[in-house]
C-alpha cells in the first residue's frame, strides 16, 4: 500500500479489495464514495488516494491545486448527475474539526438534514471549522513564477 496510511480507514477504503464501500467514482487519482452519516440530501465524499493527512498539508503548488481542482471537479459532477435540481456545496474540515484525518472534499446537495447539521459546515474563520472548496482553491493557488 504505497502512499497510504495502514491505520486510516479512507486509505483502506481505497487500498483493500475486500473493503465493502461502493465507489461512486474511480481514478488514478481519486476516489468518491458516500458518507456513512450523510447530512444532506445527498452528501459524498471525494478522496485522494494518495494519503494527505489535512487541508494544512496542502502548499502553494501546481500538484496540490491540480489535486483540489480535480477534487472539486468531480463532486461537481456526481451531484450534477445525481441531484441537478438543488444546490450543491463543496468544502473541507479543518484540524481539529476534521474526524478522519486524511483529506476530504464534502459535496452536498442540500438541504441539510436534519437542518441543524448546517452547524458542523460552518467556517469559524480564524479558528478553522469548514473551507469551502473555492476558498481552499483561493489559498493554495500557485504565485506566478517571476520571469
Amino acid at each position: 500500500m504505497a502512499g497510504a496510511n495502514q491505520t486510516c480507514i479512507f486509505c483502506q477504503i481505497v487500498h483493500d479489495p475486500n473493503s465493502t464501500t461502493r465507489l461512486l467514482y474511480t481514478d488514478e487519482k481519486v476516489v468518491a464514495f458516500q458518507d456513512i452519516k450523510p447530512a444532506a440530501r445527498r452528501h459524498y465524499l471525494v478522496i485522494p488516494k494518495e494519503h494527505i493527512p489535512t487541508v494544512r498539508d496542502l502548499q502553494r503548488r501546481d500538484e496540490d491545486y491540480s489535486l483540489v481542482s480535480h477534487m472539486l471537479s468531480v463532486g461537481q459532477e456526481l451531484l450534477l448527475k445525481d441531484a441537478p435540481q438543488t444546490i450543491h456545496r463543496f468544502g473541507f474540515h479543518q484540524p481539529p474539526f476534521n474526524s478522519v484525518d486524511h483529506l476530504h472534499l464534502h459535496c452536498f446537495a442540500l438541504p441539510f438534514m436534519p437542518r441543524w447539521k448546517v452547524i458542523k459546515y460552518k467556517s469559524l474563520g480564524p479558528f478553522g471549522g469548514f473551507i469551502e472548496a473555492e476558498k481552499l482553491l483561493e489559498k493554495i493557488r500557485p504565485l506566478p513564477s517571476k520571469v
